[in-house]
């Protein structure tokens, strides 16, 4: 994968991808990530974390891909699902990543209780799984990563990239 994740990501190909090769995938695209990202709010250069969506329906691989992406940026302890937790937080050499599973929030308004604001303030590479549950609380600049099922092939799925 030669482009970086950045807000300037086109969408990309659809790929149709084994287990194997979406692990592989998410672990270069985690190694080629660039977080923090800078922008300028009210005259000051402020850092901004850079946030992937991960979309898909239950049994997609949206856990997977987010475990690679973080072993790829560097996170070397154990990456498990928030489900329960929410959000988990983990360090790596180049950065604090947060892995959030919005599955069990009602809406955007759930949000405030995770720490969002702070999140979406924080120099950091930030996996959502579920995003759609954030509304319009999820920055338009998200990476959007989309995984489906591929009825011919159970085995295999599909990936969607783009970005706005």
């Amino acid at each position: 994968m030669s482009r970086r994740a950045s807000s300037r990501h086109a969408a990309m190909p659809d790929a149709q991808l084994t287990e194997s090769e979406l692990i592989a995938w998410g672990e270069r695209f985690g190694a080629e990530c660039q977080a923090p990202m800078t922008a300028t709010v009210g005259g000051v250069e402020r850092a901004r974390p850079l946030i992937v969506a991960i979309e898909g329906d239950l049994g997609a691989g949206k856990t997977t891909l987010a475990r690679a992406i973080c072993r790829g940026f560097g996170v070397t302890e154990d990456v498990t699902s928030p489900t329960f937790a929410l959000v988990h937080r983990y360090e790596s050499g180049r950065g604090p990543v947060y892995h959030l599973d919005l599955y069990r929030l009602a809406g955007p308004g759930d949000l405030t209780n995770l720490g969002w604001d702070d999140i979406m303030n924080e120099p950091a590479l930030v996996l959502v799984e579920w995003p759609e549950r954030a509304g319009d609380r999820l920055p338009a600049a998200a990476l959007r990563v989309r995984l489906s099922h591929l009825s011919a092939s159970p085995a295999m799925r599909a990936l969607h990239v783009e970005s706005r």
